[in-house]
């Protein structure tokens, strides 16, 4: 005979006592702020080391509210805004818990877009499960807190005397190893489509010194001018014993025929998929034989429902997936599936104190974020876990507005 205690049977009750929270509100808070010593590269599109700049950013805040007090909060919905928008009247009224429905519908929505809002709102979604629960999203998920290895991700390299030559990046990730990293990632120059041997020299530079003592990759960020010099990295990899290679050349990574005949000719594990949205794309991808390991993202790929319906399909097909960025979300995340490797935490430079806005209180993705181990942790509280600065964002707010309301 099962015998249920007092405490258990109280706290049974409790659950199914609860009314669902429906959703009452959906708002937008946007915020400016400065990075101390960061400046954009040749083409703007990177950003990279500039002694005495600063380089102006904006964020903006999501919340949705609902109708028992219960607010989701996300502060990294760039360019999902738009998409948000289109999609937050169909929000008013709905169940907050219903994320498989709201998952489907805001991905036809927004399905002539990128579709990034599906992310944004699923996430606010699941940090007021937690709340409501009391229990952090890897208590949700069915995960533990556990120690998260993590890479150092840098900047782009730079002209401008930060990483400006392979012995930097030597330096550099010889800095990292000193603090505990056990992985180290490049991210190379702008200019590597018009000077890929000194993409090449980095790699073979990394190779001849760690190659045994820490796990190296490389993210061209698909900067590489075509499939030649693409391939010439490649082969280096091999030389240097790189763990993975990403988003060789610009292709924009998105060509399934191109990486197949790249991961013919190249041993380095390939990672991509960080360029396509949601599950099926991702699927597609693998089946094609396009990739070793899957990327994907909690903001880009239908927020923490889309990146878990993604773990598990490539767990299916006995690969690894790799969670795209930092944020305790992305914490979560790998504390609740088996098949990852690295929790990516970046960007760092060993000149630049911090890449982000520090718009969460006691919680830290810079480079002095890790334990003497090399690892992260996820949080403890409710929901995402970390409570967000709102002295810090109201000091540096520069506009708010309600995008719909019951």
């Amino acid at each position: 005979m099962l015998i249920i205690s007092d405490v258990v049977q109280a706290h049974l009750q409790e659950m199914n006592m609860k009314d669902s929270p429906k959703i009452t509100k959906v708002t937008v808070t946007t915020f400016e702020y400065e990075l101390d010593n960061v400046g954009k590269d040749y083409n703007t599109f990177n950003m990279v080391y500039e002694a005495g700049s600063k380089l102006k950013q904006k964020g903006t805040v999501l919340q949705i509210h609902t109708d028992q007090g219960l607010v989701g909060e996300y502060p990294e919905i760039g360019r999902a805004l738009g998409d948000v928008e289109t999609v937050a009247q169909y929000l008013i009224g709905k169940d907050a818990l219903s994320r498989e429905k709201i998952y489907n519908d805001t991905k036809r929505g927004l399905r002539h877009g990128a579709m990034l809002g599906v992310g944004v709102i699923d996430i606010c979604l699941w940090d007021i499960a937690g709340k409501l629960y009391d229990e952090p999203l890897y208590r949700l998920l069915g995960g533990e807190r556990k120690p998260l290895p993590a890479y150092a991700s840098t900047l782009h390299g730079d002209e401008n005397g930060g990483l400006q030559n392979p012995a930097d990046f030597v330096d550099f990730a010889e800095q990292c190893y000193e603090m505990g990293y056990r992985a180290f990632k490049v991210h190379g120059w702008g200019l590597a489509g018009s000077n890929i041997q000194r993409e090449i020299e980095n790699v073979l530079a990394l190779g001849k010194v760690f190659q045994g003592r820490m796990d190296l990759l490389i993210d061209p960020a698909c900067e590489v001018k075509n499939f030649g010099d693409a391939l010439k990295l490649g082969l280096a990899c091999d030389e240097a014993g790189f763990f993975w290679w990403e988003d060789p050349y610009q292709d924009g990574g998105v060509s399934q025929f191109a990486h197949r005949k790249l991961r013919q000719l190249v041993k380095t594990p390939l990672l991509q998929t960080e360029h396509i949205r949601l599950l099926e794309q991702h699927v597609d991808f693998i089946v094609a034989d396009g990739t070793d390991y899957v990327r994907a993202g909690a903001h880009e790929d239908g927020g923490v429902t889309g990146a878990m319906k993604i773990a598990h399909a490539a767990e299916g097909f006995g690969l690894d997936m790799e969670l795209h960025g930092p944020g305790p979300v992305h914490r979560h995340i790998m504390s609740s599936i088996r098949n990852t490797n690295f929790f990516e935490l970046g960007l760092v430079h060993p000149k630049v104190k911090t890449t982000k806005a520090p718009v969460y209180l006691g919680y830290n993705d810079d480079l002095d974020g890790i334990d003497s181990n090399g690892m992260v942790y996820a949080p403890d509280g409710p929901g995402i876990g970390v409570p967000l600065d709102w002295d810090w964002i109201r000091s540096h707010q520069i506009d708010e507005g309600v995008l719909a309301e019951i």
